[in-house]
């Protein structure tokens, strides 16, 4: 399936480039979440009318993120958890929860932004958690559990 990208996705492409990408991918993620288009000739002619428009809006999405980013840079947030006298969590500390920790702590972060490629976090100490804000713009975060009293 061959699509014109209307954003630049990490590991695929940038703003107007023509990719070739497998059917189910293109229907289910790219055109429904509005990251890309058919490449039509209809839609080639459209893109080229906004590209203006679309680099703007990257750029200004670029500048918002690399700001979040200086914010985060020196930050760390306390989650508080059940936990068990080994130090084992009674359930655990999910991206939500790390997301919801550092919304309170005064930046807006979104689920999707913490990275948590070992799973969730099932146990009390200190850990460093990457966010993706952009798909240029990567940040860490340090996140303390603790034991509820």
């Amino acid at each position: 399936m061959e699509l014109i990208l209307l954003e630049k996705i990490k590991n695929l492409g940038s703003l107007g480039e023509v990719v070739n990408v497998r059917s189910g991918y293109g229907r289910n993620y790219l055109l429904p979440q509005n990251k890309a288009v058919r490449a039509t000739d209809s839609n080639r002619a459209e893109f080229e009318a906004r590209r203006a428009e679309l680099e703007q809006k990257q750029s200004d999405e670029l500048a918002r993120a690399e700001s979040r980013a200086v914010r985060l840079q020196d930050m760390s947030v306390i989650i508080a958890k059940r936990a068990g006298t080994e130090g084992k969590l009674f359930g655990s500390v999910s991206a939500a929860d790390i997301a919801d920790a550092v919304t309170a702590a005064g930046v807006n972060l979104a689920r999707q932004e913490a990275l948590l490629p070992e799973g969730p976090l099932r146990m009390v100490g200190d850990y460093e958690v990457a966010l993706q804000l952009h798909s240029d713009v990567d940040a860490k975060v340090k996140v303390t559990v603790v034991a509820e009293d």
